[in-house]
């Protein structure tokens, strides 16, 4: 049994509490702009809901890609939870990258850890393997297990359509997305 859906934070992002239970890759499908506080989106065509990665970890993908946040889409990276990341004083805990695409050979960056230090953070690269046909992403359930949420259905129809779902399911996670005739008077 999956009880993944029942610890979920309700939340608006992807969040390092999400994966407690061990990193995950995810495919950047899109990079959109958001606000001061957290200036991108990164879509992932893997996860329904975007990551807003920090400084440090946007500073670890420039290393890497460059400033071109566009050129990003396609790339994949493994994100961690790492308990030890801090906010001001705090430790808060956070996502980071520990491999990505598009690098040959191990990636260090010199990275603020906080005021007047830094520490170098190192990121692997990230070899494809070929995914095993059980593990694939079953898009049916999930949306079964997003309770009506309009905007969570429609990330999750993003993403079946970018992995290539047949139009059936499409067409039946779209329905699960459209309010009802009474839930609309």
């Amino acid at each position: 049994m999956d009880m993944s859906a029942s610890i979920a934070p309700k939340s608006d992002q992807l969040d390092a509490i999400e994966l407690v239970a061990g990193p995950r890759t995810f495919t950047i499908e899109n990079v959109t702009q958001n606000n001061a506080e957290q200036p991108w989106n990164f879509h992932l065509a893997e996860f329904p809901r975007p990551w807003r990665p920090g400084k440090s970890m946007l500073r670890v993908m420039a290393a890497a890609w460059g400033l071109d946040g566009k050129k990003y889409i396609g790339h994949k990276v493994t994100l961690y939870c790492d308990p030890t990341v801090q906010f001001g004083n705090e430790i808060v805990g956070g996502l980071r990258i520990s491999h990505m695409t598009g690098i040959d050979k191990a990636l260090k960056v010199p990275l603020l850890i906080k005021r007047g230090k830094s520490a170098v953070f190192t990121v692997q690269p990230l070899k494809e393997a070929p995914k095993p046909a059980q593990q694939a992403r079953d898009f049916l359930a999930e949306a079964e297990q997003a309770n009506g949420d309009p905007d969570l259905l429609r990330a999750l129809w993003k993403a079946a359509k970018a992995a290539g779902e047949p139009q059936p399911h499409l067409d039946t996670i779209q329905a699960m997305a459209a309010p009802t005739t009474e839930e609309s008077n």
